[in-house]
């Protein structure tokens, strides 16, 4: 699922770009240094993987904790199906069911944290918007925060959400050396292929749940381990 997770990030960032892509485009690189100027996006990169690491923990520990109740399989087809339906369903009854809302009202102060973070130029700073940028609300973040939910664990969690950061680093990366490098109409079109991925992703869970013995897709060791689980939970 680590590679999942990583063509979801590398895919996913052209819709990074659209959304955080003024803040790439007005980071405060230096421009006459170039040694520095990759220190200062690697900084910011960092930034951002360091808040997905974290939030990717929180939720594969809470993931862990119900696959304690032996629903390893049943919570990723629900993960799975969560995905496709955030898809499917309208935008208001998605926000209004996941609370966006409710998170949308913190935006205002991340922007004005981050426009002070953006007025310095020392390392430190490049990491402070790379970790306030991945703190702002983004549906595409909210899908791979389930996937961390039925990783496995905290730390598989963790990982997951770093490989999903890791994707958007190349595109996010070239939109800070050229700036809006796409056209409208290829952005629009990326854009399309969006929401199709999510919903693979969203199918690859569900299969990954029903333990139908396919290697590496939908492997049948699932059903053993939650078997052995609820054994040693009777003992």
């Amino acid at each position: 699922m680590l590679i999942t997770a990583l063509i979801f990030g590398l895919l996913g960032s052209f819709h990074c770009v659209g959304m955080c892509g003024p803040i790439a485009f007005l980071l405060p690189v230096d421009r006459n240094n170039p040694v520095k100027r990759v220190l200062q996006i690697a900084s910011y990169h960092a930034g951002r993987l360091f808040t997905y690491a974290t939030i990717g923990l929180l939720f594969g520990f809470l993931g862990s904790r119900l696959q304690l109740f032996g629903i390893q399989q049943q919570l990723s087809i629900a993960i799975g199906v969560l995905m496709i339906l955030a898809i499917l369903l309208p935008n208001r009854m998605v926000s209004k069911y996941l609370g966006t809302q409710f998170l949308y009202k913190w935006i205002g102060k991340l922007k004005s944290a981050l426009g002070n973070a953006l007025k310095g130029k020392s390392i430190d700073r490049f990491f402070t918007i790379g970790f306030l940028n991945g703190l702002l609300p983004c549906g595409l973040v909210y899908m791979a925060v389930f996937g961390s939910v039925a990783a496995g664990g905290a730390w598989e969690g963790s990982l997951y959400m770093v490989f999903f950061g890791l994707g958007t680093i190349p595109l996010m990366t070239t939109a800070t050396y050229l700036g809006n490098f796409l056209k409208a109409g290829l952005r629009q079109r990326l854009l399309k292929a969006i929401p199709v991925v999510v919903v693979i992703v969203g199918m690859l869970f569900v299969l990954r749940g029903l333990g139908l013995g396919i290697p590496y897709v939908s492997p049948s060791e699932m059903v053993a381990v939650e078997k052995v689980s609820a054994t040693h939970s009777c003992h």
